[in-house]
């Protein structure tokens, strides 16, 4: 995979997006990215975040060098250019209002099984204060139905960029991201767990997101 322009083996539209955020991520969140050694060159895995801001997906999502899929709320998909974009661009629709949702489950298998990668967050949705949020089952749902690899990755200043309340971008803040290293079935899935196994998987993959830390040198 050519890592100087890794947009040339995504698709066009995709490709176009992640390149065009990226130029603008460098000059309006320059942040530090660490750990991206972590990062699968190929197969099927699944990348899990904390949450903090709409930033999020586009800002970690460029940090990997491959096509990854995302998940968006029914409800963004409404007749004009937006619904386009989105199936463009592989997003999956999920309903938030319901339980399981077969359909997206469906998806996401298949895009699995096309070694794809995807991105989740598990507290379900952006934090409403800064902080760590706690897991919901939803996560550990489909990484124990698809059992392939897990990267924690933990994002910082996208609250402070961004976060909830805030209503434009506060452009010049840093947001950095840290990827760690991936966990297989065997450390996040209890399958003695029975009812609890869901959300078992879900706290121990945001335990491994909370650990991560930002380098002390680039603590300010």
């Amino acid at each position: 995979m050519n890592r100087s322009f890794p947009q040339d083996r995504m698709d066009p539209i995709y490709g176009l997006c992640n390149y065009v955020i990226s130029v603008a991520n460098d000059i309006l969140f320059r942040g530090q990215i660490y750990g991206q050694e972590n990062l699968p060159r190929e197969g099927a895995f699944l990348l899990a975040a904390n949450h903090l801001s709409f930033l999020d997906p586009p800002l970690i999502g460029i940090q990997v060098p491959r096509q990854l899929c995302f998940f968006a709320r029914k409800t963004l998909w409404k007749p004009g250019v937006a619904s386009w974009w989105l199936d463009a661009v592989g997003v999956i629709p999920v309903d938030r209002d319901g339980g399981q949702d077969v359909s997206a489950l469906k998806r996401v298998l298949r895009a699995l099984k096309e070694d794809k990668g995807l991105i989740l967050f598990p507290e379900g949705t952006r934090s409403p204060d800064g902080q760590l949020q706690h897991p919901k089952p939803g996560v550990g749902f489909i990484v124990c139905k698809s059992q392939v690899p897990v990267v924690p990755a933990r994002i910082f200043g996208s609250y402070e960029a961004f976060g909830k309340g805030v209503k434009f971008p506060r452009f010049g803040t840093p947001v950095s991201v840290v990827f760690g290293r991936p966990l297989n079935p065997t450390v996040y899935d209890a399958l003695e767990a029975g009812k609890e196994r869901y959300q078992i998987a879900s706290s121990r993959i945001f335990a491994e997101i909370a650990k991560l830390q930002l380098p002390r040198e680039t603590v300010v």
